[in-house]
């Protein structure tokens, strides 16, 4: 026989059943949403923090042929257009420091073949080491200047290997252009004596404007005379030598230059061109 629940009680029996679901219900809930959101937490993207700080500036790359643009330009440029080459031998002398003074006046370089017996003479190497400062330059012209000793004896290279060896002693430079007195024509026909040259590494300048100074002690005119009427090409290179006569006129000859348009310039090792009567292109 089966035991009848009243009403009330079974109701209220009922709400205590629902109430022990729910707070089970809830109880077990409660773990699994602590639980994702700590493993929600953890597997988020953090967050990035930027921190001002001084950088070095980065340059946009230059494109390759507006680069090789920049590195010509910054390239000691070549002479170009009319170009003259102020030369003189013999030196030094006691005239050389007044040469380099109306140069230094007009601002202008230019080019000066030594003899070894000058380059000896103690109260002459400061005018020597000045020049070099100044920024000329200074080639062999030989030990002694003679003629049969230099072409008849053989002797002309070892005379321009002494006198190169002077240069760089006195001044630090080491340069390798001569030129021959008299003129490698026709001091240099000799092919013995060229290939001795090219073995040795020495290169010769001659000249495209002989002023003939020298000679023109009484009339130091005929010397500018000379040189303009030689002058008819856009490279000229003027043979001149350390005498009064010429020290006199110089002022007028680098006026004279100026006026046609021409740019002074100096030997350069780096660019060297053939100038040799003999037209032997290997010196």
């Amino acid at each position: 026989m089966t035991m009848k629940i009243p009403p009330d009680e079974y109701a209220e029996r009922r709400k205590r059943i629902r109430k022990r679901f729910f707070i089970t219900v809830l109880i077990m809930l409660i773990p699994i949403f602590f639980t994702g959101f700590f493993v929600g937490k953890s597997f988020s993207a953090p967050k990035i923090i930027i921190v001002p700080e001084e950088t070095e500036k980065v340059e946009a790359p230059i494109p390759q042929e507006e680069e090789q643009s920049k590195e010509e330009t910054s390239v000691e440029e070549k002479p170009t257009g009319k170009v003259v080459y102020l030369t003189f031998d013999d030196g030094p002398s006691r005239l050389t420091d007044e040469f380099l003074d109306v140069l230094l006046e007009y601002d202008v370089k230019a080019t000066f073949f030594m003899q070894g017996n000058n380059l000896k003479k103690e109260h002459l190497l400061e005018s020597v080491k000045r020049a070099v400062v100044e920024g000329h330059y200074i080639g062999g012209h030989s030990m002694t200047h003679d003629f049969h000793t230099l072409y008849k004896e053989n002797q002309f290279v070892s005379e321009m290997q002494e006198t190169l060896a002077l240069i760089h002693e006195l001044t630090g430079e080491s340069p390798h252009l001569v030129r021959p007195p008299y003129g490698s024509a026709p001091g240099l026909k000799n092919e013995q004596i060229r290939q001795q040259l090219v073995d040795a590494g020495i290169k010769v300048w001659d000249w495209t404007i002989d002023s003939q100074d020298w000679k023109l002690k009484d009339n130091p005119a005929q010397i500018i005379e000379n040189i303009k009427h030689g002058t008819n090409e856009d490279k000229e290179i003027i043979l001149m030598h350390e005498k009064t006569q010429t020290l006199a006129v110089l002022p007028e000859i680098i006026n004279f230059y100026k006026e046609q348009g021409y740019h002074f310039a100096i030997y350069d090792e780096a660019d060297h061109f053939v100038l040799n009567f003999q037209n032997d292109i290997r010196l």
